[in-house]
């Protein structure tokens, strides 16, 4: 391909501004389809949990607070605990619990477990297309762990749900206006990529200068195409 000033390139897409609109409505209409109609709407819950250790009490009968050390400890397990928290026997129960049809493996896979920085903070997120199931699978769970497998197999006995989830009225996955933008911009890319490639095979000779150009001769005189606007007369010309 022949290197391009920016005013060639300008007035190659220029000439083509009809298809570039034309593409990019076409992917805002496929946008349109697939953020409207075949987006299947999730919902997503969240539910938060502090895991601590009990403050200890003395020989006098007093209470001692957290040492560093402790707290220290507490929040290299939290680590240890987002694992268990989908672990199968946790999932096994909430599964029971909740008669959900399905799979392990399949609620396992719409369950997120997060730490907050710094923190002894437990964070899980579930995502379902049923608004209230989303919400019942994660309270389900922070239940479940904490008697199982906090208060079960670690004895902690000061184990808290911070934040319990609720009913998300509003889709987590689904934003109109985002999706018209991507499938704008991706339209966008895909007109630029055609009038690149369209102008890379066009051969034909449309000024002077491409003679110029591709024969390197010197164009002397041109002749002008000039449209016939006389009208012919009633009987003929004379």
């Amino acid at each position: 391909m022949e290197e391009l000033d920016l005013k060639e390139l300008f007035g190659i897409f220029w000439a083509k501004k009809v298809h570039i609109i034309l593409l990019i409505l076409i992917f805002i209409v496929i946008g349109f389809i697939y953020s409207y109609i075949f987006l299947v709407p999730e919902y997503q819950s969240i539910t938060q949990i502090l895991l601590a250790k009990s403050n200890a009490t003395t020989q006098d009968g007093t209470t001692q607070g957290m040492t560093t050390s402790q707290v220290t400890l507490n929040q290299q397990l939290v680590s240890t605990y987002s694992v268990l928290v989908k672990s199968e026997s946790v999932l096994t129960q909430v599964k029971d619990n909740l008669k959900i049809d399905k799979s392990i493996e399949e609620l396992r896979k719409n369950i997120t477990v997060s730490t907050k920085d710094d923190t002894e903070i437990i964070q899980i997120s579930v995502v379902d297309e049923d608004a209230e199931m989303a919400k019942n699978i994660a309270n389900e769970v922070a239940n479940v762990f904490i008697e199982q497998i906090a208060k079960g197999y670690y004895a902690m006995d000061n184990v808290y749900v911070v934040d319990e989830a609720k009913v998300e009225e509003e889709p987590y996955n689904i934003n109109h206006l985002k999706d018209l933008a991507i499938f704008g911009a991706i339209g966008f890319v895909v007109a630029c990529v055609y009038v690149l490639i369209a102008n890379m095979l066009d051969t034909t000779v449309k000024s002077k200068e491409d003679i110029e150009k591709k024969l390197g001769l010197t164009v002397l005189t041109t002749i002008p195409v000039c449209e016939n606007t006389s009208k012919n007369k009633k009987g003929g010309r004379r």
